[in-house]
């Protein structure tokens, strides 16, 4: 079975030697562009497929993701769940604030309620966007027993410990975050991608 970044490479979404804004504000030289894979969803099916089989022995009623990359991976998850697990299994989704929170809006927070819910998300750097998620569900009386990501970017500080709950990645990038004081690249004047991650914004506030 195809790895993650065998799929993220298919579609030319790890992108490598560069200068990215990560949306946790830190910088790093590797991004990835999981909105270049979602767009086929034939490679979004097989990502949900591996979170599939990695949670299929866990008693799930529904798969929650936060937006916006979650949505796609809760909806195939849960897809590929109800067909292994012979059962049907929801897959919703939090939208996040103003103020950056993630919560349940459209009625999807009755779909939690007492209910086994596994959460996944594309990327994590810093697991923020992941615990808000947590706190919905917990806030309105689901148990969230388990998270699933695509790519942890940061396994040393984001992990089962820091979650509270079992945490899984399908697979680690191992690559140096940096806050924007301390970055070589940006101390060796190499230019910022406006293309893709948060470089545009980040450079408009610098006006």
């Amino acid at each position: 079975m195809k790895t993650v970044f065998d799929i993220l490479k298919e579609t030319g979404a790890l992108i490598t030697n560069d200068h990215f804004v990560l949306t946790s504000g830190k910088h790093s030289p590797i991004y990835i562009n999981k909105d270049a894979m979602y767009p086929h969803t034939d490679k979004a099916s097989q990502v949900g497929k591996l979170f599939a089989e990695k949670f299929k022995d866990m008693d799930i009623d529904v798969v929650v993701g936060p937006a916006l990359g979650g949505i796609i991976l809760s909806q195939w998850t849960a897809y590929h769940l109800s067909k292994l697990k012979n059962k049907k299994i929801f897959g919703v989704y939090t939208e996040k604030t103003l103020e950056k929170n993630q919560i349940f809006t459209r009625g999807y927070e009755r779909f939690v309620k007492d209910k086994n819910v596994l959460i996944v998300e594309d990327l994590t750097t810093t697991g923020g966007s992941v615990k808000k998620v947590i706190n919905s569900v917990q806030e309105h009386g689901g148990y969230a027993i388990a998270v699933g990501v695509m790519v942890n970017r940061d396994p040393k500080n984001v992990n089962s410990e820091s979650m509270g709950i079992p945490f899984y990645a399908l697979d680690e990038l191992f690559t140096q975050n940096y806050d924007e004081a301390n970055c070589p690249l940006c101390k060796n004047n190499v230019p910022i991608n406006t293309t893709v991650g948060h470089g545009k914004k980040f450079l408009e506030t610098k006006r």
